[in-house]
């Protein structure tokens, strides 16, 4: 027989045991590793560029696609962005319209400039002149609200009815510090945004953009090649995402971003869409691939796909640098022209460290590319 002191103690030895070493509990499954979050704000034309690659990235989750207007309309970039998630089966992602026109350039005023110092290349829905053969076609008609038809088909979903700077400083709000913007057209929309707000730009995680030209050159042979190197090989500071909106550019360029990454028009002359690499995809015999097999046509700079490599494959790139960059407001003959500096010689007027490509291995892009378009779909 134990006594009951030693009966006690015995208990509370046990009980002791108990707490400090309990017994194993299942292991708990190990929680899904957090999306990227993104927004994409961009001039859509045709069914590529950055939302499609980001929509099939595993490890991201796009919040919305703001649109507005450069390489064509509004409208029109916003049907190509609807058109997109509805193939892609991803009408959850919210499409929301932006800026018409820039902040203060206009087609009048483009016209005036041209007769002082020469004819644009590109100008978007602006373009009025087009030389004899050229491979590209026409950007479109004059008139904003005329909505072509697309050779994707037309959407049936509609574009959200908040406006899109609205829509970027409400997303950043509610997420601070995680969210990593794409700008890949004109930047009129994220101007506004940081005007409403100028806490906005210092709460985005970082912001990542095609636009601007440093000192490019043609790299590939061809016709195509050829044509895309009209734009800057006299003019090599001229890129037409910042020249369709200098001011806008300039307020992002002096913005309080934590980080900034600029794709220049310098990089995407050593890539190409071509029939071969379209070619590539049938195998995976998806929605997706079958429609960039058809509705894509090769010859084209991969311009926006580099800009979303960079960041989903950054062992792409070859060279880089850290510039300080700013833009060309003044109306002269450099009008919407890339200014940059090293840290000796910049002027401390606002400007802001980026890193800028300069190159990218076309190979390990290509790679990297095709086994995103290829990978079945799924949120």
């Amino acid at each position: 027989m134990i006594h009951r002191p030693l009966a006690r103690f015995l208990a509370l030895i046990t009980l002791a045991f108990v707490v400090a070493f309990p017994a194993s509990a299942p292991a708990k499954p190990a929680a899904p590793p957090q999306k990227r979050l993104v927004i994409v704000d961009d001039d859509m034309i045709g069914f590529n560029g950055v939302p499609l690659l980001l929509l099939q990235a595993p490890d991201v989750q796009v919040l919305g696609i703001t649109t507005t207007s450069g390489s064509v309309w509004r409208d029109t970039a916003s049907a190509y962005a609807l058109r997109t998630l509805e193939i892609l089966g991803r009408t959850d992602v919210p499409v929301l319209a932006g800026a018409v026109l820039p902040l203060l350039n206009s087609a009048e005023a483009t016209k005036r400039w041209e007769g002082l110092y020469g004819r644009l290349v590109f100008k978007g829905p602006w373009t009025d002149y087009w030389p004899d053969g050229t491979i590209q076609d026409h950007p479109g008609a004059n008139d904003p609200a005329y909505v072509p038809d697309l050779p994707m088909g037309n959407p049936k979903t509609r574009p959200g009815k908040e406006i899109a700077a609205a829509f970027l400083v409400r997303m950043v709000r509610e997420h601070p510090g995680q969210i990593t913007l794409f700008a890949t057209g004109p930047m009129t929309n994220i101007a506004i945004a940081q005007s409403l707000d100028p806490t906005f730009a210092a709460n985005v995680k970082e912001i990542v953009y095609m636009g601007g030209s440093l000192l490019p050159h043609q790299v590939l042979e061809g016709p195509s090649a050829e044509q895309f190197a009209r734009e800057f090989v006299n003019s090599p500071r001229r890129e037409f995402n910042i020249r369709w909106d200098p001011e806008a550019a300039k307020i992002v360029a002096h913005a309080p971003w934590p980080k900034m990454t600029m794709i220049p028009v310098d990089p995407s002359t050593g890539t190409q869409w071509t029939r071969e690499f379209l070619d590539s995809l049938a195998a995976a015999d998806t929605p997706l691939t079958g429609m960039m097999r058809t509705a894509l046509p090769p010859g084209f700079p991969m311009w926006d796909e580099v800009a979303a490599m960079v960041w989903l494959a950054p062992d792409i790139v070859t060279k880089a640098e850290t510039l300080y960059i700013d833009f060309e407001t003044s109306q002269t003959a450099s009008y919407g022209d890339t200014l940059s500096w090293t840290e000796a010689y910049r002027p401390h007027l606002g400007e802001r460290a980026q890193r800028v490509i300069l190159s990218v291995d076309r190979g390990k892009t290509e790679a990297a590319m095709r086994a995103l378009y290829m990978r079945s779909g799924g949120k």
